[in-house]
Parts: structure tokens; C-alpha cells; sequence
């Protein structure tokens, strides 16, 4: 932190007290002081007194000491004021709430990473993003890609740690613990960056994290931002992309928020209309009465762009049997899968049928 927030802080403190009020770092040098003379000064190292008094107060050589900080952080300053007595008391543990308080708010106001969480978290105005964003040097218009790493339940992996030495320029990546579960990851790219730039990104962080911990961390993937105001609405995307994953893309681990297509549709409507469409697409029998090697044969089918000699050839079959079982399922549900408008109703007759007995498993 600035000794300069430190010093006005301790300006404001002379005009209540006609003690000399300082602060000190771990080495004991003044940083900051009601009495300019001392600043630069070293009164000695004030770490041997950590453990005096469980308030964190102690009193040397005509002075008295109040350290930084909650009880067991690391120390790195320390108030101080003239005199050993309950006044000198008293002093330090005003200035020390007082500095605190600014310290927080410095932090929170000119800390690059606080900036960006604040902004993924929406906690900060649309109209104050540019103005802090010049403050803190950032360039405004630069091209950003905002991934969410998820893991299935919480960990003692260093998992921050380990993804700040993928991405190591703090200027430009940011690893932010959203939560638990969740870390974001924000990062500049070109501008000419393209689909294949970033999928090779993403894939090669989820491959560092596998190899280094043997875990499977699921991650999702917003469309590039183009300002620092978008990364908030990346966020929300590289979120949906991990939910509705669950859900479309179950075999991945790395899922692209602009490849869901009509999954990102499907996850956005409400239940009953799901339903209701269901029950008009399958009027001769519910989808339930389709088995599962008629369900591999559909998927393998849609799998093959409708191709009947591609799909024979996948399963192992011959043509004359899949054309046979396309028949059957023509029969059961009314739909020809080889007539291509049919084959897209089905096809997203299937994804919601997913979809609802998705939010059932949740909601039972």
C-alpha cells in the first residue's frame, strides 16, 4: 500500500493528539509520521513482539505498538505513539481502525484483480468500469476471453496457484477465486484471434490441470469481449456454457459457449412449454417407447449428417437392416428421419427430452 494513503491518515490522527503518530514496517522503518523527521528513520524491527499481548499491542522504549491485521496474518505494518501509557494505548488503536479502513479501501478501489472480480460480479456501476479502468492503466478496448473453471466439489488443490503460473502477466491475466468451486480466469488475446485460438487455449489449460493434479475440472467459455463492460456478460456465458453442458455435452470437458446452439434455446424455456411441444412431435407413442439400441441408432444416424450407407457402415450393419429399423421408428413415431425438416424436429425433440429429465434428476 502507498505510504502516502498511510500519511494522510496520520496527518488527519496530529490534529486530535499532540503525540507523535507513525506507522513502520516489518524492518521498523518510519513510512509514515505525524513528525516528518522520522519519516525514513528505522526505530528497529517490531516483529519480536507478535506474541506479547493477544490484542496485538505492545509497548517498547517509550513508544507503543498496535500490528496490522487480524491475529495470525502475516505482519507487515505497525502503528505507533508516543508513550507507554493508556492515552498512547487508545491512540494506536484509532489509528490503526482508521488505516485499516483506508488500507480496504485502496485495495478494493486500486487493486487490479479486486477490479475485475468486482466487474465478473457485477458490483461495480456501468458508468464507473472506464473511469477506474483509466486509473488503474488498463487498456479499455482490449480483446478478452473470460473462461470458468469448475470443479465438482471443493478442494485442497492449489489450483489459483497453479493456474497463475499458466498465466503469469499480471497486467494482462487475472486468476480470481469466485467461490469454492469456481475460478475465473480472464486473459488478453489478439484481437485477430479466431475460434481455433481459443479452443486451443482453453484445451491447453484443462490439459495442465489434469496432468498436474489427475482431476477433471469442467470449464466453460464465453465469446471474446471486446471491452472491459462485456467481461461481466462473458462471465454469465462461460457459467451457462458449464450448466447447459451438463445437460447437451456431457462428454466434454471444455465447453464453447458459441457451439451450444440450439442448447442454449432449450435450457431457457420453461418446462411446461418442453412438454407440451413433446407430447405434439410423439401424438402416436411418447418418446419412452423407443429403446436404447434405437436411441444409439438415431444418434449414430444424426451423428453420419443422415447418411444410411455411413451409418450401416458405423454400427456394423447391413444397409437393408438400418433402412429396416429407420422404418420401425417411422412406424412407432410418425416421424421418417431421412426426410431432413422430420430428422431437425426429432433431433430437438431428443435434446429436450434430455433437458427435462435433466431438471427432474435436479429438482427430485
Amino acid at each position: 500500500m502507498s505510504s502516502r494513503i498511510f500519511q494522510s491518515v496520520i496527518i488527519q490522527m496530529k490534529e486530535a493528539t499532540n503525540r507523535i503518530v507513525g506507522v513502520v514496517d516489518a524492518e521498523g522503518s518510519v513510512v509514515a509520521s505525524s513528525d516528518l523527521y522520522f519519516v525514513g528513520s528505522n526505530i528497529g524491527p517490531v516483529h519480536v513482539m507478535y506474541d506479547i499481548s493477544g490484542d496485538r499491542i505492545a509497548r517498547r522504549d517509550g513508544r507503543t505498538f498496535k500490528l496490522l491485521g487480524n491475529p495470525g496474518a502475516i505482519h507487515d505494518y505497525a502503528v505507533f505513539a508516543d508513550g507507554e501509557d493508556d492515552m498512547a494505548r487508545t491512540i494506536c488503536v484509532m489509528a490503526a481502525v482508521a488505516i485499516s479502513s483506508a488500507r480496504y479501501y485502496y485495495e478494493e478501489n486500486h487493486d487490479r484483480n479486486a477490479f475485475i472480480k468486482n466487474i465478473l460480479s457485477d458490483n461495480i456501476l456501468p458508468g464507473e468500469v472506464f473511469s477506474r479502468a483509466r486509473e488503474l492503466q488498463f487498456d479499455i478496448d482490449a480483446s478478452r476471453l473470460v473462461m470458468a473453471i469448475r470443479l465438482s466439489a471443493a478442494t485442497d488443490v492449489p489450483l489459483v496457484e497453479f493456474l497463475q503460473t499458466i498465466f503469469q502477466d499480471r497486467q494482462r491475466e487475472f486468476v480470481i477465486s469466485m467461490g469454492e468451486t469456481v475460478i475465473a480466469v480472464v486473459t488478453e488475446i489478439p484481437a485477430s484471434a479466431d475460434a481455433r485460438y481459443v479452443k486451443k487455449l482453453a484445451a491447453g489449460v484443462e490439459r495442465k490441470v489434469r496432468d498436474e493434479y489427475d482431476i477433471r475440472p469442467i470449464i466453460g467459455v464465453g465469446t471474446p469481449a471486446g471491452n472491459l463492460r462485456e467481461l461481466a456478460d462473458k462471465y454469465k456465458e462461460s457459467l451457462v456454457s458449464i450448466e447447459i453442458g451438463k445437460v447437451f455435452e456431457t462428454d466434454k470437458t471444455v465447453i464453447y459457449y458459441e457451439n451450444l446452439g440450439i442448447g442454449r434455446l432449450i435450457y431457457q424455456l420453461p418446462t411446461t412449454l418442453c412438454e407440451m411441444f413433446l407430447s405434439e412431435v410423439f401424438k402416436k407413442n411418447p418418446i419412452e417407447a423407443l429403446d436404447a439400441e434405437t436411441l444409439y441408432t438415431i444418434n449414430k444416424f444424426f451423428e453420419n449428417s443422415l447418411n444410411v450407407s455411413e451409418t450401416s457402415r458405423r454400427l456394423f450393419v447391413h444397409r437393408n437392416t438400418l433402412v429396416y429399423r429407420l422404418e420401425k421408428i417411422k412406424r412407432i413415431t410418425g416421424l421418417d428421419l431421412r426426410e431432413f425438416e422430420q430428422a431437425i424436429v426429432f433431433q430437438v425433440a431428443l435434446m429436450v427430452n434430455k433437458y427435462l429429465n435433466s431438471q427432474a434428476s435436479r429438482n427430485g
